[in-house]
């Protein structure tokens, strides 16, 4: 459990990072779009990847 943890951990600090700067632009009257362009992306590379590390995790499950 604290393995699967510290491997996932670096996949929610870009998240976090964009979600934040994203927020501290709207609040500070800049424009947040370039912020949420970043998170587009990446939810359209995971949403990409899933069905692959789905596979890759159903074949693990299986031996």
């Amino acid at each position: 459990g604290v393995l699967l943890a510290l491997l996932v951990l670096p996949l929610y600090v870009p998240v976090l990072i964009f979600g934040a700067g994203a927020v501290d632009s709207h609040l500070g009257g800049t424009g947040a779009e370039a912020h949420m362009l970043l998170l587009a992306g990446g939810l359209l590379g995971a949403i990409a990847l899933a069905p692959f590390a789905c596979a890759a995790a159903l074949r693990i499950a299986m031996e």
